[in-house]
C-alpha cells in the first residue's frame, strides 16, 4: 500500500467510523452470537495472495461488527465507561501513524516530553501537588504490578538485586479489602508474593477497609515474625466504588513502614472535579497512585497513568541500561523505559493530550457532571421504589448497586431471580448491565458515563427494568 493509496482507503476508514459512532444507538448493545460463529465465518487459513482492503472493511461490517458489544452505545451501562473520545481516537491514529518507539529519549525526543506535559496536566487537574511525577502504562494491572515490586524492594532493601525470592526475609505480607480489584491479588503473585501472604482486611457497612481491621493485622504479623509490606487502597471499589479512608491507612502504613498504593482505576477520573476530592482526602500520604483515563474521562484504550512520590526509587527498580540505549543525554532526561515493564513503548501520551486540548477541562468537567446527576437521578427512584432495592446508598458516583426483591423470595431463589432479569435485558439487546456478587448474593451494576449517554437513554432503562421484572 502506497501513501496515496493509504490517503484514499484512510478517508474511508474514518467515515466508516464516523458512520459507526452516529448508528450505534440504533444496533443491539449487546453482541448475540454464539461462541465459535466469528470463527467459523472466516477462512481457517491466510490467502495466498493480498486482498483489496474493501475485503477487509466488508468482512469487518459483516463478520466482525456483529460479534461486537457495542461499549459506545448510549445505553451501554455495563462494566465501566471505556469510550474514547473522537479527539483521542484522532490522537490514537497520530500514534499509529506516525509508527514511533520510545526506547530512550533519544529515540523518539517528542514522545518522551509530550508525555511528560500531559501527565503533568491531569497532576493538575486532579489536584495532586507537585511532588507526584506520573508515567503512562496500559492498564491498573500493569501499574499495581510495577508498584508491588517496588514495594518489595523498599522493604527488603534491593534483596531483590541481591539474591532473588532466597535473599528476602523475613515473610513480606500484602493487605488489601475484599472490595479490591482481582488484579492486585494477580499482581502479588506476579511479585513474587504467595497467596498466603495476601490478607484481605474487613470493611465497614459502606465497604471501605476498616483502618482498625488493617492495624490488628499488621500487628499479629509483626508477632508472628512476618514483615508488613504494602497496603492497596481502594478509590472506587469496582462492584460498588468504595472509597477506603486513605488519610487513615497512610497513617497505619506510615507508622509500620509499609508502601501505600491507591488503585483508583475508574473513579479517579471523577477527582478532576474539586467537589469530588473529598473522596480521596489523605491521597497525599500515599507512595503510589493509579488511574485509568481510558475510562470515564473518555481517552481511547489503553491509557492508564501511574503517579509516584519517590520516581528515583522507582526508576532504580525498574531500570536497565543496555550499551545500545546509552546515548550523551542520558542523566538530563527521563528514559521511561525505566518507569515500568515495557522496553519498547508507544507514543500514548497523544490520545490523553489532544483530548484535553480538544476538550479543555470545563468540558470534561461537565461531562462527568452530567453523569453524576444522571446517577442521583436514578437512584432517587430505585430507593423510591417499592420492591427495589439500592445497594450502595449513597451513591458516591456513576454505579448504581441495584436488586429486585419481591416479597416472600430470597436466597437462591433470588439469586435466580435476578440473574434471570438482568439476562432477559441484555439478551433483548436493548441494554446492557453487568451482574455481580456482594456479599455472596447476585446484584445487578448500572455504570452510568458512556459519551453518548443522556437523562432520556437513563430513563429509558429504568421504565424497562420496573418491566422485566414484572414478566
Amino acid at each position: 500500500m502506497d501513501t496515496e493509496e493509504f490517503r484514499r482507503l484512510g478517508h474511508r476508514v474514518v467515515d466508516w467510523i464516523a458512520d459507526y459512532r452516529a448508528t450505534t444507538s440504533s444496533r443491539p448493545v449487546m453482541s448475540r452470537v454464539e461462541p465459535g460463529s466469528i470463527r467459523a465465518a472466516l477462512p481457517a487459513s491466510p490467502p495466498e495472495r493480498g486482498e483489496p482492503f474493501e475485503d477487509v472493511l466488508g468482512d469487518l461490517e459483516r463478520v466482525v461488527v456483529p460479534g461486537l458489544s457495542h461499549w459506545q452505545h448510549p445505553r451501554f451501562f455495563g462494566y465501566f465507561p471505556s469510550n474514547g473520545e473522537l479527539a483521542s481516537v484522532l490522537g490514537d491514529f497520530l500514534s499509529t501513524g506516525l509508527g514511533v518507539l520510545g526506547l530512550s529519549w533519544q529515540s523518539s525526543p517528542a514522545l518522551t516530553e509530550v508525555e511528560e506535559v500531559a501527565t503533568d496536566w491531569m497532576r493538575q487537574m486532579l489536584g495532586l501537588s507537585p511532588a507526584w511525577s506520573g508515567v503512562i502504562q496500559d492498564t491498573a494491572s500493569s501499574s499495581t504490578l510495577v508498584a508491588l515490586v517496588c514495594a518489595r524492594e523498599r522493604a527488603t532493601d534491593y534483596a531483590m538485586v541481591r539474591g532473588g525470592l532466597q535473599g528476602a526475609a523475613p515473610e513480606l505480607v500484602i493487605y488489601t479489602s475484599p472490595q479490591a480489584h482481582s488484579s492486585v491479588e494477580k499482581a502479588a503473585l506476579l511479585a513474587g508474593f504467595g497467596r498466603g501472604q495476601v490478607r484481605q482486611v474487613p470493611v465497614d457497612a459502606t465497604f471501605a477497609m476498616r483502618p482498625d481491621a488493617l492495624a490488628a493485622a499488621v500487628r499479629a504479623d509483626r508477632a508472628a515474625g512476618r514483615g508488613p509490606c504494602a497496603v492497596v487502597g481502594t478509590c472506587g471499589s469496582t462492584a460498588t466504588t468504595a472509597f477506603d479512608p486513605l488519610g487513615a491507612l497512610a497513617e497505619v502504613a506510615r507508622e509500620h513502614g509499609m508502601w501505600l498504593h491507591v488503585d483508583a482505576a475508574m473513579a479517579g477520573s471523577a477527582m478532576i472535579l474539586p467537589e469530588c476530592r473529598p473522596l480521596w482526602d489523605g491521597i497525599e500520604g500515599a507512595d503510589s497512585l493509579v488511574l485509568n483515563p481510558h475510562k470515564w474521562l473518555g481517552v481511547a484504550f489503553d491509557c492508564s497513568l501511574y503517579y509516584v512520590r519517590d520516581a528515583q526509587h522507582l526508576v532504580r527498580v525498574m531500570s536497565t541500561n543496555p550499551s545500545y540505549l546509552q546515548t550523551a543525554a542520558d542523566g538530563r532526561v527521563r528514559n521511561y523505559r525505566d518507569w515500568g515493564i515495557p522496553l519498547g513503548r508507544r507514543f500514548r501520551s497523544l490520545k490523553l493530550w489532544a483530548l484535553i486540548r480538544e476538550q479543555g477541562v470545563a468540558a470534561l468537567q461537565a461531562r462527568l457532571r452530567r453523569d453524576l446527576d444522571n446517577a442521583r437521578w436514578l437512584a432517587e427512584r430505585v430507593a423510591a421504589e417499592p420492591g427495589w432495592r439500592l445497594l450502595n446508598a449513597p451513591v458516591r458516583l456513576q454505579t448504581l448497586c441495584v436488586r429486585h426483591e419481591p416479597p416472600g423470595l430470597d436466597g437462591d431463589a433470588l439469586d435466580r431471580h435476578t440473574l434471570g432479569w438482568v439476562e432477559r435485558v441484555n439478551a433483548s439487546g436493548f441494554s446492557y448491565l453487568t451482574p455481580a456478587q456482594l456479599e455472596g448474593r447476585w446484584m445487578a451494576r448500572i455504570s452510568i458515563g458512556a459519551t453518548a449517554t443522556e437523562r432520556a437513554h437513563v430513563a429509558a432503562l429504568w421504565q424497562r427494568l420496573r418491566e422485566e421484572v414484572r414478566n
